[in-house]
């Protein structure tokens, strides 16, 4: 039963993985139109950059004034959160699993 829910948490990991390539590359778009200094600072492929991922996770897009931007980076911060925590669930499991042998 429990190796069932890690694999659940992985099936919600996913899900949140699936959001996350909705909302971040368009989060990325509208920053490199409207945010040039912005766009500069991540600079040429920020996907996947620390920086730009802790800027994400850390609510940075709240210190700017523009209501599209929230709403696309929004969702992203709360897909990659709920990505980093199925997979963290289902390896609590996973290891839970391991020690009940």
């Amino acid at each position: 039963m429990t190796l069932f829910l890690a694999l659940c948490f992985v099936g919600v990991a996913i899900a949140g993985l699936s959001a996350f390539l909705i909302f971040w590359p368009l989060t990325l778009v509208h920053i490199r139109d409207r945010h040039p200094a912005l766009a500069s600072e991540f600079g040429a492929g920020a996907f996947l950059k620390p920086d730009s991922l802790r800027w994400l996770l850390g609510g940075g897009f709240n210190r700017i004034a523009d209501h599209s931007l929230s709403g696309l980076a929004t969702p992203a911060r709360i897909a990659l959160l709920v990505m980093l925590g199925g997979l963290g669930m289902a390896l609590a499991l996973w290891l839970y699993s391991l020690a009940l042998k």
